[in-house]
């Protein structure tokens, strides 16, 4: 089974989203900074290289916050989504390959239209039921 990794990057309580390009599968509906795990790569491996493929910057990968397994009509590939709370410098984050980026509350993330794999957490996310880590100034995670 195909294994895809994202980062929930958060800085002062909002996540960065990001906005899939024109022209791309699943045009212009946002998602998580991240993608495939390539052969012999740890998913926290797989996951700093996306971040720094995506937005040019270096992740500190957090805890593990959520895994789902998805497959996108009947046709398409299943796949194990494994979601990380991750941290990056905010003034060091490009975008390299994305529409659009934002950062948004919790809360409004329901107003965004995120890809159908992401919707259970995104509804997680905003009602409270799951709650990121932060990063302490050592890039450290703790509770809360």
């Amino acid at each position: 089974m195909l294994t895809v990794v994202a980062a929930l990057i958060q800085h002062h309580g909002k996540l960065l989203v990001c906005q899939r390009r024109r022209g791309s599968r699943f045009e212009l509906q946002w998602e998580f900074p991240g993608g495939k795990c390539e052969p012999g790569e740890t998913l926290e491996a797989a996951l700093a290289r996306e971040v720094r493929e995506e937005l040019g910057v270096t992740a500190r990968i957090g805890p593990e916050m959520h895994r789902l397994q998805h497959q996108y009509g009947e046709s398409g590939v299943p796949f194990e989504l494994v979601f990380f709370a991750a941290s990056a410098a905010p003034s060091d984050i490009q975008n390299l390959e994305f529409e659009q980026i934002e950062w948004r509350e919790p809360k409004l993330l329901p107003g965004l239209n995120f890809l159908e794999a992401d919707r259970d957490l995104i509804a997680k996310l905003a009602s409270g039921e799951i709650q990121l880590p932060r990063a302490g100034s050592s890039g450290d995670f703790r509770e809360g």
